[in-house]
């Protein structure tokens, strides 16, 4: 008779031990993070930080759904303890189906190859200083990559989320958005340009311009329909979480770019959108204007992690859709089992006008990424949930590249207002009305600033 090493519930119980001591590493069989960091290694494979019931699916629920299958109302009670609970009152209710894949084992597709690098090489040089902030051991910014790869405490989480967004030192995302209302119909279409460029934190170690009192600029614009076109915001971030970013927006209605006030950050940009500022990425808002930051949990999630999120052969990157009364507000999603993720919770204490009571986030330990975030009201109901898809961008049919690697990044995000019944879907195609592209690369960093990052640059886009 085989008997098994690690049983059944091995894991569950270590979760649990994990929870229980507060700092612990990831990785279930030994620790994941100094398994990949040591100086002399080339791993880059997962499998020994996890038993098969973490990195399979078919195994984890004995047989009930499997790689390849499709969860729906039908099954998802097997996989119900693996989901948010907006994803699965969507898929109990609302006809959302999900794609299952197996398991990426291998991190170079959950990274950037650049920021994987950065985060190797910078591995256990990040502290907090006494304000908070995250530092290099010289007291500078922090120096590229993941600061806290292997996070102990819910602050250094929080700062993997925050300090590098798209995980990219510049990116340009040529983004189609679809609102739809609670009856099923799109509302409202969009075509907008997402930018990110990164002063500090950078992954080739440099201070863009020496500003190394900011963190990143992102600037927002609006290319269709025409009652829009032109509508742009910019958002500059200082290092210092204990400061609110600038905020400078143009509207074509003024012909003018003005300052908003930047800690009213719970209202959409425009019309009918359910995206605040504060949703992004679970860290919209400077880190230290959120508190009480606690580990509630470690605990196996599926996440949409996986290169079946890249639309490369379909034109223009369009995701399919389905579900909802009129079949079409949630995106074909391919999610797999992610075996480890922290349960994080934290309240915007910076926000005394908050409309948010609480927020949970489910961080995937393996590139340091939300797969889920959800956010209560100030009762205490569950209202809004913020879904991103990431993948590869490569597939069978087309490879998109960044430095002769295949590029990494989000390619979707779906953001649901329970309350209102509306989502916000919007996906990273390769080009959006104004001939925008999406980029990852640029022959000339000081361009891209002067073109899309300062008051003049909003000006320009608006005209």
């Amino acid at each position: 008779m085989y008997i098994k090493k690690y049983d059944f519930n091995y894991s569950r119980r270590k979760f649990v031990e994990k929870s229980l001591l507060g700092a612990a590493s990831a990785g279930v069989l030994t620790s994941l993070w100094p398994m990949i960091a040591r100086s002399d290694s080339a791993v880059t494979d997962i499998s020994r930080a996890y038993p098969d019931e973490l990195l399979s699916i078919e195994m984890h629920t004995k047989g009930k759904v499997k790689p390849g299958d499709l969860v729906t109302a039908d099954n998802v009670e097997y996989v119900a303890h693996l989901l948010d609970p907006i994803a699965l009152e969507q898929v109990k209710t609302m006809g959302r189906r999900i794609r299952i894949a197996e398991s990426t084992r291998d991190l170079t597709k959950l990274y950037p190859h650049d920021y994987l690098e950065a985060t190797v090489r910078n591995a256990g040089k990040a502290r907090f200083d006494a304000a908070g902030n995250v530092r290099a051991p010289d007291g500078g910014p922090w120096l590229g990559g993941c600061p806290f790869p292997d996070p102990k405490t819910a602050e250094e989480a929080a700062a993997d989320m925050v300090l590098a967004w798209g995980r990219n030192d510049w990116q340009m995302s040529a983004t189609r958005d679809h609102d739809i209302d609670r009856n099923g119909d799109i509302a409202y279409q969009y075509d907008f340009v997402w930018t990110e460029l990164q002063v500090t934190s950078r992954t080739d170690g440099q201070v863009f311009q020496g500003r190394d009192d900011l963190l990143r600029y992102n600037s927002v614009w609006f290319t269709r329909p025409d009652d829009v076109n032109g509508t742009s915001y910019l958002n500059t971030w200082y290092y210092d979480q204990r400061k609110f970013p600038d905020l400078l927006g143009y509207l074509p209605a003024f012909r003018r770019v003005r300052q908003f006030p930047t800690n009213q950050r719970f209202e959409p940009l425009v019309p009918g959108m359910v995206l605040f500022l504060s949703d992004a990425w679970a860290a919209g808002d400077p880190m230290l204007t959120w508190g009480n930051y606690r580990i509630v949990e470690r605990k196996p999630m599926l996440g949409a992690q996986n290169p079946g999120n890249f639309m490369g052969g379909r034109d223009n990157w369009e995701k399919p859709v389905h579900g909802g009364p009129k079949g079409q507000t949630f995106h074909e999603t391919v999610m797999e089992l992610c075996p480890e993720c922290i349960v994080l919770e934290s309240e915007p204490v910076g926000f005394p006008r908050s409309p948010v009571g609480k927020r949970t986030v489910w961080i995937d330990v393996r590139n340091q990424l939300m797969v889920a975030s959800v956010t209560t009201d100030r009762k205490g109901e569950v209202w809004k949930s913020f879904e991103p898809q990431y993948a590869q961008y490569s597939n069978e049919h087309e490879t998109f590249t960044k430095g002769g690697k295949p590029a990494w990044s989000w390619t979707g995000v779906m953001i649901y207002d329970r309350l209102d019944g509306r989502m916000t879907r919007y996906y990273v195609g390769k080009e959006v009305q104004g001939g925008y592209k999406t980029a990852f690369e640029t022959n000339d960093v000081n361009d891209v600033y002067n073109r899309y990052m300062t008051s003049q640059a909003l000006q320009r886009l608006g005209g």
